[in-house]
C-alpha cells in the first residue's frame, strides 16, 4: 500500500467530511444571500419607482440574467487551473464589495416612457456585481468540492444550495422584514457577504491543496475528458428545468387568481419548488422515488382542475394544487438528476438548467400575459409535465395479469378513447353543480387515467379529457365571449347574474353595476351612500363648496364617479390601463360615461403622480388601491401620507379604504395618528337587508386629516346617516401598531386568522 493510498484510506474519510461541511456552509450562505437581496432591493425601489408592471418585469429580467450570467461565469472559469479560478473569482468578489452596503444608485428617474430601460440600469448599477458574484457560488463550489473530495458525489450539494435559497425566501417576510428596517437589512446583508467571501477563500485553498497532489494547481484544465452530451440530451435538460420553473409561477398565478387570494401566497409555491431540488438531488433516493411514484396520480387529480375558473376560493383545491406542484417538481428534477453528466461537465449541466429556468420564467411572466386573457399557461404546463414525467405504474396491474405485450397497446388505446369521449360529453354537459351524471363522468376519466399510468399516450389523453370536461369548456367560452381581460396586474372577468354585472380580479370583487331600468347609476359594493366615502362625497359641497376638488386613487368600475356633482373638479388615478379601458371604453360598465365622462384618468403609480400635483389642490382624496392578495406597502407609509397631505389643502380629508379579509390595517393608521400628526375617525358600514338587493356590502373607511376641525366637520355633516348602519369612531387604542415608513413596513404582524382556519379551530373545539 502506498503512502498516498494509506492516507486516503486512513484519513480520507475525515478529510472528505470536513470538506463537505465547508463547501456545504459556503453554498448555504451564498444561496441564502441571493434570495434575501432580491425582495430587499424591491422594497428599496418601490417608493422611488412605484408598482408599475414595467418596473417588476424589467427587474425580473435583470435577476434572471444575472443568475444565468453567474452560472456562465462558473462554467467559463473551468478552463483555468484552480489557483487561477480562485484569483479570478476572488477578484470579482472584491470588486463587488465596492457596491456595499446594498442600496439604490443615485440616478435621476426619467419619464414613464423610459422607465422600462431605466430600471435594469438602476438595478445593475446598484446590485449587479453583487448578484453576479453570489449567483456563481453553487456550481463553482460543487466543482471545487469535486476536486477536494475525489469519488464523492458533488451534485448532492445542490440540495444544500436550495435549502439556503428556501431559508432566504422564508426568512425575509417572516423574520427580516417584520423586525429590521431596510437600512439595517442592508448592513446585515453586508456582514453575511463578508462571511461568504471568507468561506469562498477557504474553499479555494482547500481545492488548491487537493489539486496540488495531482499536480493540477498550476496546470490549466484543457478540456473535460468525459463524452460531451448530445444536443438531444441538452434539450431534455432544458425542458426538465423549464417546466417546473414555469409550473411554479403558473401555480402561483392560478391560486391567487381563481382560488385563494391572500398575502404571501406567492412564497408557498416558490418554497416548494426550491425544496423539490433538495429532495431530487439528495444522496438518499427513497424520498425522490416516493414522490416520483406519486406524481402522475397527483398530476391527474389536481392538474385536472387547471382549467376550472370562477373565483371559487376553494381551499382544498389550492392545497391539492400545491401538493401536485411539489410532487411534479420533485419527479422532474429527479429525472434531471438521473441524467446528470460526469463531474467534469458539472458547470455545463447547471448552466443549461439556468437557461431552462429562465425560459420557464419568461414564458409565464412576459409571454403569457401578452398572449392569453386567462392563466392558460397553467394547463399548458400541466400537460407538458405529463409528457415529461416518469410514469412508473401506481399499481402494475397489467404485469399482475400477465397480459401479452401486444395487449398493452390495445388496452391503452381503449382507455384513451373512453377518457376522451367522456371528457367531450362532460364538457358539453358541465354545469358546475356536480350533478350525479357529472360526478360519474369525472370518476370514469380519473379511473381511466389512473389505470393508464405507465402508458403515456393514454395518460396524457385522460388528463386532457379531464381538463376539458372539468370546467374547461366554460373557461374557453368566457374568453370567446370577450368577457375576460388580462394585464400584468392580473385577470379581470366580467359576469352577469341576477340582474347584476360584476368585475372580479380573481377572487376579489372590483365593482358591481345593476342592470335594471333606472338602476345603472346605483352606488354598489363598498361605495354605498352610507359608507365612509359615500357620506363624505355626497356632502362634499356642504363641506367645501360647489367647486369641491376631489381625487380618487383606484378606479375599479368607476362606481365612485356617480357621486360627482356639477361644478366639482375630479381626478382619478389608476395604475392599470386595462382597468381604465374596462371602466370607460369597453361599454360594459357605464358609471363613468353617465356620471363623469370628462373626468381625467391619470395612468401610473398614484404616489408618484400625486407628487407631481400642485400643493393644496384637493379637498377630498379617496385611496382605494388595496386588493386582498396584495397590499401596496408604499401607499401606506408615512412618506406616502406626506404626499397625500401635500396634495390636499390644510382642511382637506384623506379617505382610506381598509376592508380586507386577511390584513388588519387599522393599527398602521393608528400609528400615523399617534406619531405622524394626523387625526382620524373610522366608519364600519354594516349592511342591512335592503343592501343585498342593491349589491352593497359592508366596508371600512378611515377619514384622516391634518386638521381635527376638518374631521369634526365631516362627522357633523354626516350625522343624519342612520345609526343602525354604523357610526364614526376613533381608531382602537388597543390595537397599537408600528409606524410604516419607506424604511420599514411589514404585513406579517397584521395578518388576521383566515375564515377557514377559524372554522377548523371551531370544529376541533367541538
Amino acid at each position: 500500500m502506498t503512502s498516498a493510498t494509506a492516507a486516503h484510506s486512513d484519513g480520507g474519510g475525515n478529510q472528505n467530511s470536513s470538506a463537505r461541511w465547508l463547501f456545504t456552509a459556503t453554498i448555504l450562505v451564498g444561496s441564502f444571500l441571493l434570495f434575501l437581496v432580491q425582495p430587499m432591493v424591491a422594497r428599496m425601489a418601490l417608493p422611488r419607482l412605484g408598482g408599475a408592471p414595467a418596473v417588476w418585469n424589467s427587474a425580473m429580467l435583470v435577476y434572471q440574467a444575472l443568475l444565468l450570467g453567474g452560472y456562465a461565469w462558473a462554467h467559463w472559469l473551468g478552463r483555468f487551473a484552480v489557483r487561477q479560478q480562485l484569483m479570478l473569482h476572488g477578484g470579482l468578489l472584491l470588486i463587488a464589495m465596492l457596491f456595499l452596503p446594498v442600496g439604490l444608485a443615485s440616478m435621476a428617474t426619467p419619464s414613464d416612457g423610459d422607465i422600462f430601460f431605466f430600471v435594469p440600469l438602476l438595478l445593475l448599477a446598484s446590485v449587479g456585481p453583487l448578484l453576479f458574484a453570489v449567483s456563481a457560488q453553487a456550481p463553482l463550489m460543487q466543482r471545487w468540492f469535486a476536486m477536494s473530495a475525489p469519488g464523492v458525489n458533488p451534485y448532492a450539494l445542490y440540495a444544500a444550495s436550495n435549502l439556503g435559497s428556501f431559508g432566504g425566501l422564508i426568512a425575509y417576510p417572516l423574520l427580516v422584514e417584520p423586525n429590521m428596517s431596510v437600512s439595517l437589512q442592508s448592513w446585515g446583508w453586508t456582514a453575511l457577504y463578508a462571511l461568504l467571501a471568507a468561506l469562498v477563500l477557504a474553499c479555494g485553498l482547500a481545492a488548491i491543496k487537493a489539486a496540488a497532489g495531482a499536480n493540477a494547481a498550476a496546470t490549466p484544465v484543457v478540456s473535460p475528458t468525459s463524452p460531451a452530451p448530445s444536443w438531444k440530451r441538452i434539450a431534455l435538460w432544458t425542458a426538465l428545468s423549464a417546466v417546473p420553473s414555469g409550473l411554479m409561477l403558473s401555480t402561483t398565478t392560478h391560486l391567487t387568481t381563481d382560488m385563494v387570494a391572500m398575502p404571501l401566497m406567492w412564497a408557498i409555491p416558490l418554497g416548494l419548488y426550491l425544496l423539490s431540488f433538495s429532495i431530487a438531488f439528495a444522496a438518499r433516493r427513497w424520498l425522490a422515488d416516493f414522490f416520483t411514484l406519486l406524481a402522475p396520480a397527483m398530476l391527474l387529480l389536481a392538474g385536472g382542475l387547471a382549467l376550472l375558473s370562477g373565483g371559487s376560493g376553494m381551499v382544498m383545491s389550492a392545497a391539492t394544487s400545491l401538493i401536485m406542484l411539489f410532487c411534479v417538481a420533485v419527479s422532474l428534477h429527479a429525472r434531471l438528476y438521473s441524467l446528470r453528466p460526469e463531474n467534469d461537465r458539472l458547470t455545463l449541466f447547471y448552466l443549461v438548467m439556468a437557461v431552462g429556468g429562465v425560459m420557464g420564467g419568461l414564458f409565464c411572466a412576459l409571454f403569457a400575459p401578452m398572449a392569453f386573457d386567462w392563466v392558460y399557461e397553467h394547463p399548458i404546463l400541466v400537460v407538458a409535465a405529463a409528457i415529461l414525467l416518469p410514469l412508473p405504474p401506481l399499481i402494475p396491474w397489467a404485469d399482475y395479469l400477465h397480459l401479452p405485450h401486444q395487449w398493452h397497446r390495445i388496452i391503452s388505446l381503449v382507455l384513451a378513447v373512453i377518457a376522451a369521449s367522456t371528457g367531450y360529453w362532460l364538457g358539453l354537459a358541465w354545469t358546475g353543480q356536480f350533478t350525479q351524471p357529472e360526478v360519474i363522468g369525472i370518476m370514469v376519466i380519473v379511473l381511466c387515467g389512473l389505470a393508464a399510468i405507465g402508458w403515456r399516450l393514454a395518460f396524457v389523453t385522460s388528463l386532457c379529457a379531464l381538463l376539458f370536461g372539468f370546467g374547461g369548456l366554460d373557461t374557453f367560452d368566457i374568453s370567446f365571449k370577450g368577457d375576460r381581460t388580462r394585464s400584468y396586474f392580473g385577470v379581470y372577468t366580467i359576469r352577469e347574474h341576477d340582474g347584476q354585472r360584476t368585475l372580479s380580479h380573481g377572487t376579489t370583487l372590483h365593482g358591481t353595476q345593476l342592470l335594471g331600468q333606472g338602476l345603472n347609476r346605483t352606488r354598489t359594493s363598498y361605495y354605498g351612500p352610507y359608507s365612509g366615502v359615500g357620506l363624505a362625497f355626497e356632502r362634499a359641497n356642504r363641506l367645501y363648496g360647489n367647486a369641491a376638488r376631489i381625487g380618487v386613487v383606484g378606479l375599479g368600475t368607476g362606481t365612485l364617479s356617480c357621486y360627482r356633482q356639477p361644478g366639482q373638479d375630479w381626478t382619478i388615478y389608476e395604475i392599470d390601463p386595462a382597468m381604465a379601458h374596462l371602466a370607460r371604453e369597453s361599454g360594459r360598465f357605464t358609471y363613468l360615461s353617465q356620471c363623469a365622462p370628462d373626468v381625467p384618468i391619470i395612468i401610473g403609480d398614484a404616489r408618484l403622480k400625486l407628487q407631481e400635483r400642485a400643493p393644496a389642490s384637493l379637498d377630498l382624496l379617496a385611496v382605494d388601491a388595496f386588493s386582498s392578495d396584495a397590499i401596496p406597502l408604499h401607499l401606506l407609509t408615512t412618506e406616502a401620507f406626506d404626499v397625500y397631505g401635500r396634495a390636499v389643502q390644510g382642511e382637506g380629508v384623506v379617505l382610506v379604504h381598509i376592508s380586507n379579509r386577511f390584513v388588519n390595517l387599522e393599527p398602521v393608521l393608528k400609528a400615523l395618528v399617534s406619531e405622524g400628526g394626523w387625526h382620524a375617525m373610522l366608519r364600519y358600514d354594516m349592511p342591512d337587508a335592503s343592501d343585498y338587493t342593491l349589491a352593497r356590502t359592508g366596508s371600512i373607511w378611515v377619514a384622516m386629516s391634518r386638521s381635527q376641525g376638518a374631521i369634526d366637520r365631516l362627522v357633523a355633516a354626516t350625522a343624519d346617516a342612520p345609526n343602525g348602519r354604523g357610526t364614526w369612531r376613533v381608531l382602537d387604542p388597543n390595537q397599537p401598531g408600528r409606524l410604516w415608513t419607506d424604511d420599514y413596513a411589514s404585513v406579517m404582524p397584521l395578518l388576521m386568522e383566515p375564515d377557514f382556519v377559524k372554522w377548523i379551530r371551531h370544529r376541533l373545539a367541538q
